[in-house]
C-alpha cells in the first residue's frame, strides 16, 4: 500500500503544479481552489483508511476517497474545456485519477465480499 500512499500524494502535488500555471482570476480561482481541495483530500483520506478500526470504517473512508477522486476528475474535465494549452498534462492527470478511482472501487468491492463471506 506504500505505492498508493505515494501515488495519491503525487496526484495532489501534480494537480497543485498544474494549478500554479493557471492564470489568476476570480473565475479560475474558484475552480483551482476546488481542484486543490479535492485532489489533496484523496491522499489524506487514503492514509486515514489505512488506520481504520474495522472493515466498515475502512469502506467508509474509501468511499470518501472515491468521491474526492471523482470530484477531482470533474474539475480536470472542466479545465480540459477551457485550458487547451494544457491538454496533455490534464489528460495525464485525468488518467491517473481514473486509475486511482478504479483501485479504490476495487478495494471497496473486495472488502465488501470479505464481509459478506463472514456473515
Amino acid at each position: 500500500m506504500q505505492d498508493l500512499k505515494k501515488r495519491t500524494q503525487k496526484f495532489a502535488l501534480d494537480c497543485w503544479y498544474l494549478c500554479e500555471k493557471i492564470p489568476k482570476s476570480r473565475e479560475y480561482n474558484a475552480f483551482v481552489n476546488q481542484l486543490i481541495r479535492s485532489s489533496s483530500s484523496v491522499g489524506a483520506n487514503w492514509r486515514a483508511s489505512q488506520r481504520s478500526k474495522s472493515d466498515k470504517d475502512f469502506i467508509n473512508k474509501l468511499k470518501i476517497v472515491e468521491e474526492e477522486v471523482d470530484e477531482s476528475m470533474y474539475w480536470l474535465e472542466i479545465f480540459m474545456e477551457i485550458l487547451v494549452d494544457n491538454k496533455g498534462e490534464l489528460l495525464k492527470l485525468h488518467d491517473e485519477g481514473n486509475e486511482l478511482l478504479a483501485i479504490t472501487v476495487s478495494s471497496i468491492k473486495t472488502v465488501r465480499k470479505r464481509i459478506d463471506n463472514l456473515n
